[in-house]
C-alpha cells in the first residue's frame, strides 16, 4: 500500500512540474484570430503517435479520451493516470520568403484518471485544451492629412474542457460512452491604434470574452475476432452543438504617447452585463482498428464538423466545414515478455486537415507526420510507461499572400497504472 501510495505521490509531483514550467509559455499563431482559436484535434499521449488516431481504439493502460465508449476497456481491479506536456518550435513565413519568424513555447496538454465502477460500468475525469488563441501582429499605413497610423492587434486565452466520462459495456466487444464537459475560458481581443503625429489620441480597445457551457461527446465502440489472432475494431463518435454562454467587458482608453495606464488621457468602461452565446457546431467521426497479437496495430479515423454554423455573439466567421484523417500504426516487439527493450512501443503515423479557417479563397490546411516510442516503467509495474512524441508539421500556404507555419512538436507522456480494490480472501 505505500508503495502504491509513493507510486502516486511521484505521479501528481511530476504532472506539477510539467505543468509550472509550461503554464507561463503563450503560443504565437496569426490563425488562431479566427473562430475560437486554434481547435485541438489531439488525443493522449499515446495515441498521438499514431497521428492521433481515436476513434476505435482501446486499452486498459491509458485514458482514451477522445472516445467515451473505450473507457470500458480498464480493469476491473485498476486505476489508470494519465498526463502529458508538449514543447513547440515554430517558424512563419511571409510570401516574400524575406521575412521569417521563429517562436518557441511549451504547454501542457492533459490530465486524466480512469478507474472501475462496478463489473460493467467504468469512469473517467480529466481536463484538456479545446482551443488556444495567441497572436501579434502589427500593421503601418500612411494617410493624407493624418500621417503614419500604426495598428496593433493582440489575442490570448482559449477554452478549455472539463470531461467527467462514463462507459458501459452492453455485451461481449460492444460497449458505448458519454463525456460531459464543461467549457470554460477566455479570449481577449486587444487593438491599439497609435498615430505619429500629436495631433490626435491614441486607442487602446481590449475586449475580452469569458465563455463557459456544457459539451457532450457519445461514444460506440465494437470489437470481435475475424480469425485466431486478428481483431477488428470499429468506433464512432458523436458531439453535439454546443450554445456556450459568453459575457463581454470592453475597455476603451484615449490616451498620448506610450500606452500606459498612468498617461491615460479618458477612460470609457462599456456595460459589463452584455451577454450571449457561442455556437461551437456539432461533429461526428468514425474509425477502423486491426490488430494481431496484440503486438501490432494498425487505425485509421476521419471527422468532420460542421464550422460554417458557427457563430460567436450572434456573428459568423470565415470558417468552412472541416475535414480530418489521419493513419496510424503500431509496433511492440512482444509484449508479454519480461525483456525490457522487447516491451518497447514503436508508433507512427501521418494526418491530414482541410481546416475549419478560410481566407481569401484559400483554406488553411494542416499536414503532419508522427513518430512516437513507448519505454515501459518497471519501477511501478508492467503497465505504467514514458511515452514520447516527435512531430513535423505545417500549416497554411503562402498563395494569396497568406502565411505558412512549419512547426515541430516534442511531447513528454507519462501514464501510470496501480490495482485500485482487491478484496482479500481468508482461508
Amino acid at each position: 500500500m505505500l508503495r502504491k501510495f509513493n507510486n502516486f505521490i511521484l505521479f501528481f509531483l511530476l504532472v506539477g512540474c510539467l505543468t509550472h514550467l509550461t503554464a507561463q509559455n503563450e503560443i504565437s499563431q496569426p490563425y488562431s484570430g479566427f473562430g475560437v482559436g486554434i481547435v485541438n484535434k489531439s488525443s493522449n499521449g499515446i495515441l498521438n503517435g499514431m497521428a492521433g488516431t481515436s476513434i476505435a481504439m482501446q486499452n486498459p493502460y491509458y485514458i482514451n479520451f477522445r472516445n467515451p465508449a473505450s473507457y470500458a476497456a480498464f480493469d476491473s481491479l485498476s486505476f489508470v493516470a494519465d498526463a502529458a506536456a508538449s514543447i513547440y518550435a515554430s517558424t512563419l513565413t511571409t510570401p516574400t520568403s524575406t521575412t521569417t519568424q521563429r517562436n518557441g513555447y511549451a504547454r501542457p496538454d492533459y490530465i486524466a484518471i480512469g478507474l472501475p465502477v462496478t463489473r460493467h460500468w467504468r469512469t473517467s475525469v480529466g481536463i484538456y485544451e479545446f482551443s488556444t488563441i495567441g497572436y501579434d501582429m502589427v500593421d503601418s499605413r500612411d494617410i493624407a492629412n493624418v500621417g503614419t497610423v500604426s495598428y496593433e492587434y493582440i489575442g490570448r486565452g482559449g477554452l478549455n474542457q472539463l470531461y467527467w466520462g462514463n462507459a458501459f459495456k452492453l455485451c461481449k466487444g460492444l460497449s458505448i460512452g458519454l463525456n460531459a464537459s464543461y467549457m470554460f475560458g477566455s479570449v481577449y481581443n486587444t487593438r491599439n491604434i497609435s498615430f505619429d503625429g500629436s495631433n490626435f489620441l491614441n486607442s487602446y480597445i481590449n475586449d475580452a470574452y469569458h465563455v463557459d457551457g456544457i459539451y457532450l461527446t457519445g461514444g460506440l465502440q465494437y470489437f470481435f475476432k475475424v480469425k485466431e489472432n486478428h481483431h477488428i475494431g470499429i468506433g464512432a463518435v458523436y458531439s453535439n452543438t454546443a450554445y456556450a454562454w459568453v459575457r463581454e467587458n470592453l475597455l476603451i482608453n484615449h490616451y498620448t504617447g506610450t500606452y500606459s495606464p498612468v498617461t491615460t488621457y479618458d477612460t470609457v468602461l462599456c456595460d459589463n452585463t452584455k451577454r450571449g452565446n457561442v455556437t461551437i457546431p456539432q461533429s461526428i467521426g468514425g474509425g477502423l482498428n486491426y490488430t494481431y497479437k496484440e503486438k501490432f496495430n494498425i487505425a485509421a479515423d476521419v471527422t468532420w464538423q460542421n464550422w460554417e454554423k458557427y457563430k460567436f455573439m450572434g456573428k459568423s466567421d470565415s470558417l468552412h466545414n472541416s475535414i480530418t484523417a489521419s493513419l496510424g500504426a503500431q509496433y511492440i516487439p512482444d509484449p508479454f515478455s519480461t525483456k525490457f527493450l522487447k516491451r518497447m512501443t514503436f508508433r507512427a503515423g501521418v494526418k491530414y486537415s482541410t481546416g475549419e479557417i478560410f481566407i481569401r479563397n484559400k483554406p488553411i490546411d494542416e499536414f503532419g507526420v508522427c513518430l512516437g516510442v513507448g519505454i515501459p516503467l518497471t519501477t511501478f509495474n508492467t503497465h505504467s510507461s514514458i511515452n514520447i512524441l516527435f512531430e513535423y508539421g505545417k500549416m497554411g500556404t503562402l498563395i494569396n499572400d497568406l502565411v505558412k507555419q512549419d512547426y515541430f512538436r516534442f511531447t513528454l507522456n507519462f501514464t501510470l497504472q496501480e490495482k485500485w480494490y482487491q478484496r482479500m480472501k481468508v482461508e
